[in-house]
């Protein structure tokens, strides 16, 4: 009995010496919760955080991770795992049949088609090369123009491109001064549009298109050097089919038919190398233009939300907290997500591609490239994290995976909506708490 208490407290000795001894996730807890206890910056608005053993298994902390944050381009997490599910290694570019001379083509909603980065030319180089006589099948695509709960007053904003069937150079305009101080624009078929107004005075220079048409208004002063701007066209059918005539350099006529169920598919590039360009610099276009993508490998029409839907109830449906998730990108205030949700969809992700580098090597990347290149430093010359970033006006997030010093695997999602300081300090604070759970942990 007497042994039996002197190994007792000599236990109890050796946990309040050496605390390390003790439950060491409760210790872990303690002080991440200190972090956001004495933070200064995080205590005037609404924060959400998750952390999550990957190799364990386990949730080490969580605070608000059930609750509901506007993800803004979070959202593309979302976007990025129903690919995954929907689509195979190469995107759909487009769905034809030939008959007799003619080769009949409908779009699949392909955002890399001719696209200023990606540059997509397989299809582009099918119907140059058909020798057939062209017929574009319009009226597969079911949405609007606009993702729902898209501010209308961003339609002059280069990150608010429409939406469109077949979309083509990113469907925007880039308008730029060349050598001799001249306004061009590109593509140069809507030269044409492109209008010096008198009466247009912008504190500085700037081009501005008529919300419901595709005229483009320049001040009448000269544009400085090096001027470039890039703005959404307005999309049509009838815009559509002009600049597949210019661009091709051939004549396509429109013609309505349903999808035939022996329609083959023209594939182009490889997935991830447009996920990748979805995800590092966050391009809503590409995000938006996925989802239809993905509608076009299920359905026979191009509808973003019937793809949400099915999403939900086939790949997402065993998630924490039910997502509202309304568009590809996160444009919208709409979506609502809890951190806790992301974090298995990130833990489902993994599961699905199985190979942890392919997974980081999409990501904005710490140091390296992406949305945080310049907010995170690498740790001698490696990074340690990789996080998709959403921000919308008083609202920042980083959702991702990181991995410490001691070589632990940490899932995370921290999330901070209804701030009215500079989104830049509330970024700060989150990449020192992060950096301090890389350094400790």
């Amino acid at each position: 009995m007497q042994l039996k208490i002197s190994i007792i407290i000599t236990f109890t000795v050796c946990l309040f010496i050496y605390p390390g001894y003790a439950d060491a996730g409760h210790l872990k807890k303690r002080k991440i919760k200190k972090l956001f206890k004495h933070s200064q910056i995080l205590k005037d608005h609404f924060t959400g955080f998750a952390l999550y053993d990957l190799d364990n298994k386990k949730m080490i902390y969580e605070q608000n991770s059930d609750k509901y944050f506007t993800p803004a381009s979070n959202t593309k997490l979302f976007t990025w795992y129903t690919c995954l599910k929907m689509i195979g290694d190469s995107i759909p570019a487009l769905k034809y049949v030939i008959r007799g001379d003619s080769l009949i083509f409908w779009g699949t909603g392909d955002p890399s088609f001719l696209h200023s980065d990606l540059k997509g030319i397989k299809a582009f180089n099918f119907l140059k090369n058909s020798h057939k006589k062209l017929f574009f099948s319009s009226g597969s695509y079911a949405n609007d123009f606009y993702g729902n709960g898209w501010a209308w007053d961003d339609y002059n904003d280069y990150y608010q491109a429409e939406l469109t069937e077949r979309p083509m150079e990113d469907n925007v305009a880039l308008v730029y001064a060349d050598k001799s101080d001249s306004l061009q624009i590109k593509p140069s078929y809507l030269k044409k549009y492109l209008k010096c107004d008198s009466n247009y005075h912008p504190a500085s220079f700037r081009v501005k298109r008529d919300f419901s048409s595709n005229l483009f208004f320049y001040p009448a002063i000269n544009p400085p050097k090096n001027f470039r701007q890039e703005i959404p066209w307005k999309t049509s059918t009838l815009l559509t089919l002009a600049l597949l005539r210019d661009t091709l350099k051939d004549t396509i006529r429109e013609i309505h038919l349903p999808l035939p169920d022996n329609a083959q598919t023209l594939y182009d590039m490889p997935a991830d190398t447009v996920y990748k360009h979805m995800l590092q610099p966050s391009d809503n276009f590409i995000a938006e233009q996925l989802l239809l993508v993905c509608s076009s490998v299920k359905f026979k029409t191009l509808n973003a939300d019937s793809v949400i839907s099915y999403s939900k109830a086939h790949f997402l449906n065993d998630l924490p907290d039910v997502p509202q998730w309304v568009d590809g990108s996160g444009l919208s205030r709409q979506n609502l997500f809890t951190p806790r949700s992301i974090i298995a969809l990130l833990c489902k992700i993994l599961d699905e591609e199985k190979n942890d580098d392919k997974v980081h090597s999409l990501l904005p990347t710490g140091g390296m490239a992406g949305t945080i290149k310049r907010v995170y430093k690498t740790d001698n010359g490696l990074p340690f994290i990789w996080a998709k970033t959403g921000s919308l006006s008083n609202n920042y997030n980083q959702s991702g995976y990181f991995i410490t010093r001691k070589g632990k695997r940490l899932a995370f999602s921290f999330m901070n909506n209804n701030f009215v300081d500079p989104a830049g300090r509330v970024r700060d604070e989150m990449v020192k708490i992060i950096t301090y759970l890389h350094d400790t942990y």
